[in-house]
């Protein structure tokens, strides 16, 4: 798995290119997916990044992937539980001192990804209605 699939790893050109490779390895779909839905339908608490089609996106984008029922109930869960993995991935690797995640944690990406987290809780139900209806 990729482990950090999102816009800001992908290049755009006569070919799509996804870079940034270094925290590859082993893991589940529905983790990766999750992440990739945070970045790309997005899922962000962001007044600038908030789009009132997300639903319809997250649907278009597990629809693409092949998700089962079963799959898209355990990935919603997943939304919140990946974001909070996040913060939590940037503020161990701060206390530890180390780069680049020290300065993503001191400009405020901890607080981005909390927030997030929270934002995508509150619209658990919302989510699994997008993908189940």
């Amino acid at each position: 798995m990729h482990h950090d699939l999102a816009p800001w790893n992908l290049v755009i050109g006569d070919r799509w290119v996804v870079i940034d490779w270094d925290n590859a390895g082993p893991g589940s779909r529905l983790w990766d997916l999750a992440y990739a839905a945070h970045g790309f339908v997005p899922l962000s608490a962001h007044p600038d990044w908030q789009r009132a089609d997300a639903g319809q996106r997250l649907r278009a984008l597990v629809d693409a992937y092949g998700l089962d029922e079963r799959q898209r109930r355990d990935l919603v869960p997943l939304l919140t539980v990946r974001a909070l993995a996040m913060h939590d991935f940037l503020r161990d690797q701060a206390a530890l001192g180390v780069e680049p995640w020290t300065t993503h944690w001191r400009t405020g990406h901890g607080d981005t990804w909390r927030a997030d987290a929270e934002y995508t809780e509150r619209r658990t139900d919302q989510r699994m209605r997008a993908l189940l209806d």
